[in-house]
């Protein structure tokens, strides 16, 4: 018999761990999983539903394509897909580090079906955002380049519209489409109480106070960095003024199509007049205020009312509807595949 002490014995043997095929099966309806599988499904749900109760629009414009000019409608298509070209261009200008091109173009698909759902181009920001975070930027500085695209196109915008209005002195006679005193005084009534809102938000919100400041840092730094670099300086002002363009572009062959009796160059400033005076509302892509708006102003410069109404829901198949379900099938295997 050994003679050492109960104390110096050894201790019980640790079990040796369970053969893999013995452990419990990861459970495939895990919360993470799901919500996985229910982002994926999400957009063609909302899609099925827009489509419920906007059917009689997608409808009757369909009717009236399958009876346009076929070589017209080809154009129309090419303006349509350089805008998504143009988008991404626009996206990569307003962000120093480099970003992959082809996933780039493909999230900026997915969020063109994502802003049509979305008011605000909120959908299609998210979408962007999260692009942004997967390859790896930061998201002061995502938050930022998102700011800065916001805010550079409508400026953008505004500078082709002045443009077009001292290159063609004769379409100033706009007539109905100035705005009255009073809607001009509503417009600025809305913006002020919009920015003294925000104002007080910050003083009196101290948590909001840190992160505000570190946006305003990482986006003036951006922005220094940016307007250093010409190749970025030309891709995101160059981009954000032939967006207007290119959508004028997709309009006109619409309407060329259709046999609209206006120019390039009006229904261009038409575009760029009803996107400017309703483009702030906060409907889904824009659809309803600047389409009543736009068939309004081609009214105003001769078209006939059926005609200037067939050439928009026209667009707005085009645009909308066409590339919605695949930018909704790309938007959810993006997902799948956790690049968003």
């Amino acid at each position: 018999m050994s003679s050492l002490p109960l104390s110096d014995l050894p201790g019980p043997l640790p079990a040796a761990p369970a053969p893999a095929s013995a452990r419990s099966p990861r459970s495939p309806f895990s919360l993470a999983r799901l919500t996985r599988h229910a982002l994926t499904l999400l957009p063609l749900l909302l899609i099925g539903a827009w489509a419920a109760a906007d059917r009689s629009a997608f409808l009757d414009g369909a009717r009236r394509l399958a009876s346009a000019d076929p070589w017209w409608l080809l154009a129309g298509l090419f303006f349509t897909c350089m805008g998504w070209v143009v988008a991404a261009l626009v996206r990569q200008g307003a962000i120093p580090e480099r970003l992959p091109p082809g996933l780039l173009l493909a999230s900026q698909f997915a969020a063109g079906a994502a802003n049509h759902v979305l008011p605000a181009s909120i959908g299609a920001h998210a979408v962007t955002l999260r692009f942004l975070q997967g390859q790896g930027i930061p998201l002061a500085r995502g938050t930022a380049s998102l700011a800065l695209y916001s805010l550079v196109k409508p400026i953008a915008k505004t500078v082709v519209l002045l443009g077009f209005l001292v290159a063609f002195p004769e379409l100033l006679h706009l007539g109905e489409l100035v705005p009255d005193q009073r809607t001009l005084l509503l417009v600025a009534a809305g913006v002020t109480t919009a920015l003294g809102t925000a104002g007080v938000l910050v003083a009196v919100v101290r948590p909001l106070r840190r992160p505000l400041v570190c946006f305003v840092r990482t986006a003036l730094t951006d922005v220094r960095i940016l307007h250093t670099r010409p190749s970025r300086v030309l891709a995101l002002w160059g981009g954000a003024a032939a967006t207007p363009l290119l959508q004028a572009g997709v309009i006109a062959s619409i309407g060329f199509a259709l046999g609209l009796p206006l120019s390039w160059t009006q229904v261009t400033l038409a575009l760029l007049l009803a996107s400017t005076a309703v483009g702030a509302v906060p409907a889904p892509g824009g659809i309803g205020p600047v389409d009543a708006a736009l068939v309004f102003t081609m009214v105003t410069f001769g078209a006939p009312t059926g005609l200037a109404a067939a050439t928009v829901i026209g667009y707005r198949v085009l645009t909308v509807w066409v590339p919605l379900l695949p930018g909704a099938l790309i938007l959810s295997i993006m997902v799948q595949r956790k690049i968003l």
